[in-house]
């Protein structure tokens, strides 16, 4: 007999090619890595903000290869939760984990949704409105939220339209900027000092946070073509283009403006720097693509999180109640991933929000790439000194954004530390009251009954 979640699978599901996913995965990556996260990155790093950009992919590119071994070996919409089941078994350390990416994922919906609003209000002069940038967040929210019970055939097609928009858009700013301004003046004329090393490093946490969307491909193991092999080109390709995209952007606006200027227009350093390097019809269009890149981000973000979600509770890792809500899960977990990330997005700024999505995804990460190493290493023919580099990378960017934050914002670490320890503690204790779900095998090809 079907699930409720099964018959929303069948109904929407659709093959996805290795287009669709790039599109995606960039689409996740793009809305919140370049518009949000520029202005931050280069307040730690100062004039060497660029190289924060060329760290973080570093660090990607080693911490994708778990991903990438694990979906190749057994592809699942599962995703994440499946590479942790199968790391940890079921039990309160995989499903933790699952749900500290989850939690990571509304995150970025809250980011990427307050950098729409920035971005949508900066031409009115009102970015600095507290209520409205919070209004206007919790709109797009909304309004992702209908796009996503439209139905998954909505989502993919305005992700693939968006993402091409948006990527073109992005590199036409870009290189227009760097031909405007070229290389000799903003941040770039600034002197570089040796001991901002330490802010550098810690800043490669935002950057690692701007191209953590490609683990969503992962979920979608189970509809892409010849996932054993599509599943992996598409996260290669996508860390790719979102590497290029990056580094041009970073260029373009620390070639328009001071380090100072940056960290002043921090919330939307890009329009900020479009300014003086294009005009107001620069301005205007930066605007205008940074408003589309947001949307589209969002959109797809709400797709993965209560697409992950929906997984979770299917695989009796998370508990779930309906509330009086009629329909199948997917449905729900649409309603509670706007909640939570509506919520977020209205008690907490950019920074703070970006901040705790940096925490939950290290630890997150970390915890699949230790579980690979010492469970699943020879059974998908993973070699050790990546898995190793990729687990001390992590842990060495954890650590420093972890004495960054605690010099300029301890109370987003405590936060931090709290949200972790209760979802160890919730988790501990719904499975303990449960026990026989700690029992419960996984298939073959990762899905869990």
């Amino acid at each position: 007999m079907q699930t409720d979640g099964d018959d929303q699978q069948n109904e929407s599901a659709a093959s996805i090619t290795l287009l669709g996913g790039v599109a995606m995965g960039t689409g996740v990556m793009i809305g919140a890595g370049i518009f949000a996260l520029t202005g931050q990155i280069a307040e730690l790093a100062g004039p060497l903000f660029p190289l924060s950009f060329i760290a973080g992919a570093l660090v990607t590119s080693l911490a994708a290869y778990s991903y990438i071994k694990m979906s190749n070996r057994w592809p699942s919409s599962g995703g994440i939760a499946m590479i942790l089941q199968k790391a940890y078994g079921p039990g309160v350390v995989a499903a933790s984990a699952s749900l500290l990416m989850a939690l990571s994922m509304v995150i970025n919906e809250s980011l990427v949704a307050r950098t729409f609003a920035t971005y949508a209000l900066r031409p009115f002069g009102l970015e600095s409105s507290g209520i409205l940038v919070s209004v206007a967040a919790l709109a797009l929210i909304v309004f992702a939220y209908f796009v996503n019970a439209a139905g998954n055939k909505s989502v993919s097609g305005f992700s693939l339209v968006m993402s091409a928009i948006k990527i073109g858009g992005i590199a036409l700013f870009a290189i227009a900027a760097i031909w405007a301004s070229g290389f000799s003046g903003g941040a770039f004329s600034e002197p570089v000092a040796l001991s901002g090393l330490d802010a550098l490093l810690a800043s490669v946490a935002f950057s690692i946070l701007a191209f953590k969307g490609f683990t969503t491909i992962t979920n979608s193991g189970g509809e892409i073509i010849d996932p054993h092999r599509n599943v992996g080109r598409t996260i290669i390709i996508s860390i790719t283009v979102c590497v290029v995209v990056y580094l041009l952007v970073a260029v373009a606006v620390g070639a328009s403006l001071s380090t100072s200027e940056i960290a002043q227009a921090r919330d939307y350093s890009l329009a900020a720097a479009a300014r003086p390097a294009l005009g107001e019809l620069g301005f205007y269009f930066t605007v205008a693509i940074a408003i589309a890149a947001t949307t589209s981000g969002v959109i797809a973000s709400v797709f993965a999180v209560s697409r992950m979600l929906t997984m979770l509770t299917e695989m009796k890792m998370i508990p779930h109640s309906h509330f009086g809500m009629k329909g199948p899960i997917r449905s729900h977990m649409l309603v509670y991933t706007v909640v939570v990330a509506g919520t977020l997005a209205v008690l907490f700024d950019l920074s703070r929000i970006a901040s705790l999505g940096a925490f939950f995804y290290l630890v997150m990460d970390m915890l699949v790439h230790w579980g690979v190493l010492r469970g699943l290493r020879e059974e998908i023919g993973a070699r050790a000194w990546i898995l190793w580099s990729a687990l001390v990378a992590d842990g060495v960017v954890l650590t420093a954004f972890a004495l960054a934050k605690l010099e300029t914002d301890p109370a987003v670490v405590a936060y931090a530390v709290a949200g972790i320890v209760a979802v160890f503690g919730a988790e501990w204790f719904y499975l303990r009251r449960n026990p026989a779900l700690r029992e419960m095998p996984a298939t073959h090809d990762g899905d869990y009954r």
